[in-house]
């Protein structure tokens, strides 16, 4: 009997201790499905041919980024990303709050064939969001896979007059952004049909599908929140467990506590009542994951850069793809500097030193002058891209174009992350002078 006795608790031990090794979670290479975002013109200009298109070329090109400066934007970067968490109301400002509603109402809206949404539809939406029970649950969450934040709590998408140039695909303004995995939220209240929560996240706010998000309590942020951070480094990779089951597409830029063990990490994962759990992450191959943060050194911010060069343009962060502010938000984040959800924003998180109103030529010889490669940007309303360094002196970007103005008021089509000099296109007769981006950039923004 004893020797029985021992024999079941050895296998019990033994199917217990199987069952938490398997239990973890493994962080694999992976690739974007591929969608419609694919199938958008591919327009170029000289520059695509005639400078370098490898980031490793300008890397040379940093200058040193002491390890203090760094480590104190890391830990502002910490402090925002986890502030969610300490909000005790919402605190959007009242001019961004309500912004979909103003939007659908003050605007004709259209499905993507160009069919008008009627009022009586929108108004379906607005009562939905429920916006009269703001701040009626005050919960703490979140996101346990990547996850869309939607303007209005409705699948459905919504475009300007897609017979206008730059409207329609992939311009869907209910497509407000994404969030990665294991980002904090603060959800203010649910929508009436109570399959959507409001939230606030570090870098964005709206509308994301309870099904996206878990609820965590002070034990669960404790043990996440330890202060030993890490980032993914390598693009569209897969999260998977312990059956095999893909359980969320990761992007580069997605934080992840480092585990007591030093080797495994931790992400938040949702339980079928809606609740959290804590699970451990293996990673699959090298290179997928760094700490936090990455050092700003020639080599990595070459290979990190790299890893955006050719992604379709995903407005809001569709199709698994990312738009111009999701570029240098992830690219920076790297390395420890916070930028927020959109390109206006983002030109206030750094130090500004206007540009607007100079020559051309002026412009250049400032930017070299004043931008660091790979620490600044360079914003015009609607657009924001990364400096990289100069080639034959001009200055040269890395940014998510959609393209490039022509005189007869269209557009070359680029649609997608691409290095150019300030003038993309100045070898094309078509392309109208006023419109081009070296004469509408405004602002560097320095870290």
């Amino acid at each position: 009997m004893p020797n029985k006795r021992l024999a079941a608790l050895f296998l019990t031990f033994m199917f217990v201790s199987m069952t938490l090794i398997h239990a973890d979670y493994t962080l694999k290479p992976s690739h974007r499905n591929a969608s419609r975002i694919d199938h958008m013109p591919k327009g170029k200009v000289a520059d695509m041919w005639k400078i370098p298109q490898d980031p490793s070329f300008y890397a040379k090109q940093i200058k040193p980024w002491s390890k203090a400066a760094q480590k104190r934007a890391d830990r502002e970067f910490n402090r925002k990303y986890f502030k969610p968490w300490r909000l005790k109301k919402l605190d959007i400002p009242v001019q961004d709050y309500g912004w979909d509603v103003r939007f659908v109402t003050k605007n004709e809206i259209y499905t993507e064939s160009g069919k008008r949404i009627p009022a009586s539809v929108y108004k379906r939406w607005i009562e939905n969001a429920n916006y009269k029970a703001k701040d009626t649950k005050r919960y703490y969450a979140i996101t346990t896979e990547r996850a869309n934040v939607r303007a209005l709590p409705t699948m459905r998408a919504f475009y300007l007059d897609p017979r206008r140039v730059g409207e329609g695909f992939p311009f869907n303004y209910n497509q407000n952004s994404a969030l990665h995995m294991n980002v904090p939220l603060y959800v203010s209240h649910f929508s009436k049909d109570g399959k959507w929560a409001f939230v606030r996240a570090s870098y964005s706010f709206g509308w994301v599908r309870l099904k996206d998000i878990a609820f965590v309590d002070r034990k669960f942020m404790k043990a996440f929140e330890n202060g030993r951070y890490a980032m993914t480094v390598k693009d569209n990779l897969r999260l998977y467990n312990e059956f095999g089951r893909a359980v969320s597409f990761v992007k580069l830029g997605t934080l992840l506590p480092v585990a007591k063990d030093g080797v495994r990490y931790l992400c938040a994962a949702r339980t079928v009542n809606g609740q959290v759990r804590l699970k451990k992450v293996r990673v699959a191959a090298k290179g997928l994951i760094a700490r936090k943060p990455l050092p700003f050194t020639s080599r990595n911010v070459a290979r990190v850069a790299k890893e955006f060069y050719g992604e379709p343009y995903g407005w809001g962060g569709g199709y698994g793809c990312r738009d111009c502010s999701a570029t240098t938000r992830d690219f920076l984040g790297v390395f420890g500097i916070f930028l927020r959800r959109n390109s206006s924003k983002q030109a206030s998180d750094g130090k500004q030193i206007p540009i607007k109103g100079l020559s051309k030529w002026a412009k250049k010889k400032k930017i070299i002058r004043e931008a660091e490669p790979f620490r600044s940007l360079i914003y015009v309303p609607g657009h924001i891209v990364l400096y990289l360094g100069q080639y034959k002196g001009e200055p040269v970007i890395m940014h998510t174009y959609w393209g490039i103005r022509k005189n007869d008021g269209t557009k070359l089509i680029t649609g997608r992350t691409i290095i150019t000099t300030t003038e993309p296109g100045k070898e094309r007769r078509d392309v109208r002078e006023k419109s081009k981006l070296i004469n509408t950039l405004r602002t560097i923004v320095k870290f």
